[in-house]
């Protein structure tokens, strides 16, 4: 019993002098520390020019953007000749950037890509 007594003596004299604590460390949660950021979505811009109709206009993007409705694509379409530019699609990149190169091959003068 005496050398119980002793080594409990010095392991609390150490924890003493050298700062140690009694109570068990805690390790921070990093799952709190992770800021997770959406990513950004894209628009895909059809811009006017001399040489496309607006039926040949209303027809690439009722066939290249999905859900395009006949009217929603001639709605854009004028848009696009009145106003010299419409956007008409917005979202993820991989999707957009197909989008813009099928509309581009169609014919259609198209904006860059940019962020939403």
């Amino acid at each position: 019993m005496k050398i119980c007594s002793k080594v409990f003596m010095i392991t609390r004299m150490s924890a003493n002098i050298y700062g140690m604590a009694n109570a068990p460390t805690i390790a921070p949660d990093r799952l709190s520390e992770v800021k997770r950021k959406p990513y950004p979505n894209y628009k895909v811009i059809v811009l006017n020019d001399d040489f496309n109709t607006f039926v040949h206009v209303a027809d690439c993007l009722t066939k290249y953007i999905p859900g395009m409705t006949g009217d929603r694509a001639w709605e854009l379409t004028n848009q696009i000749h009145y106003e010299g530019q419409a956007v008409v699609w917005i979202g993820p990149q991989e999707p957009a950037e197909l989008y813009h190169q099928q509309l581009r091959r169609a014919g259609l003068t198209m904006a860059p890509l940019e962020a939403a």
